[in-house]
């Protein structure tokens, strides 16, 4: 009961966190956004006065003319919540965040200009990317970590561990280019861009795009593949160490059921953290590496928002990548309870 008390005060907690941070998002967006809405209704009123306020005052006068003006401009002022001050606008953007309606975007993004249809069509691309990459980076990085450290300090494991030493160390966006330059550029075994053609469809589609994202992929499993060996593998030493075993050992436990059975499951903790957290982080996509394969996912979007001083859309994707840090958190205590008793009881104490 102690540890369900605990979750309920995480999650609490993960809410609590969440409302600052967005009254905080809202109001750095709201000052922003200010500059921006003025000029759009600047630009409105210059639009409305050359058509309809011209005809007004040709037809009914000057009086009439300027009666129209002010009415329209104190439309405008509303629409754009110009009229209202600066704490009730960011706590309106807030509450509207809140309930996922971040808006409109002042160009068409993917065919559509309001943000919550712009993310969506974003987050199946960086999944389809990005995780497709993390679930093949996590299995392989597990099994080559968990073979090093049952050979530690073999030619295997002191090979891997250097390998995975310099991959790690390299950026994947410049990998990325180099990447692109020999198998794209000079081979032409890849394209260069990772766009998808939106003409084919059926079977011909699933080869356009394992065939543009083969490359990717590639080259985010050998950057990130050996850092997730070199962890597991410390892990997992630290794990074979253990008194319980040494003692299964003298028991004479087959060395399988040991490292899989018994090593790794005690190692699994802090395993299922960076497994959560990398899964949850792939869903936000990569700015740089994006621009570099020329691919439309999470982070090419939030470059685009940037550039074009879009601050729903801004606004809308700080809002997700928070939800999925917090996410990830509380999904994370969830999962150490279960699979580590200490942290039951530890959590059964303090409440």
């Amino acid at each position: 009961m102690g540890y369900l008390k605990y979750l309920v005060f995480r999650i609490l907690n993960a809410i609590l966190v969440l409302l600052i941070v967005t009254f905080i998002i809202s109001a750095l967006f709201v000052k922003v956004a200010e500059q921006s809405n003025l000029a759009k209704m600047n630009d409105e009123m210059m639009q409305w006065d050359r058509t309809t306020g011209q005809n007004i005052l040709r037809t009914q006068g000057q009086d009439a003319y300027e009666k129209a003006k002010a009415e329209h401009e104190q439309f405008l002022r509303e629409k754009y919540e110009l009229n209202l001050p600066y704490w009730q606008k960011v706590y309106n953007k807030a509450i509207r965040t809140l309930k996922l309606d971040f808006g409109t975007t002042t160009t068409p993004i993917f065919g559509t200009n309001n943000v919550s249809d712009i993310i969506k069509v974003a987050v199946p691309r960086s999944i389809l990317l990005f995780t497709t990459a993390t679930i093949i980076v996590i299995i392989l990085g597990i099994f080559l970590g968990v073979r090093a450290a049952r050979h530690a300090g073999s030619v295997f494991d002191r090979g891997l561990s250097i390998f995975a030493l310099l991959t790690y160390s390299l950026p994947m966006w410049w990998t990325g280019m180099m990447f692109l330059l020999i198998f794209a550029f000079k081979l032409g075994w890849f394209p260069l861009s990772s766009m998808f053609d939106p003409q084919l469809t059926g079977w011909e589609h699933v080869k356009d795009v394992i065939y543009k994202l083969a490359l990717p992929v590639i080259t985010y499993v050998f950057v990130a593949f050996g850092g997730w060996a070199w962890t597991t593998r410390n892990i997992m030493i630290g794990t074979l160490q253990e008194d319980f075993i040494m003692a299964a050992r003298a028991k004479g436990v087959p060395e399988h059921k040991i490292i899989y059975g018994h090593a790794l499951r005690a190692a699994a903790p802090p395993i299922v953290t960076m497994i959560i957290f990398s899964l949850l982080g792939s869903l936000g996509g990569a700015i740089i590496s994006e621009l570099v394969f020329n691919y439309p996912g999470m982070g090419r979007l939030y470059w685009v928002a940037l550039q074009q001083n879009e601050t729903n859309l801004l606004i809308g994707l700080t809002y997700f990548f928070t939800v999925l840090y917090l996410a990830g958190v509380v999904l994370a205590d969830m999962v150490y309870g279960f699979l580590d008793p200490r942290v039951k009881v530890g959590a059964s104490s303090k409440m």
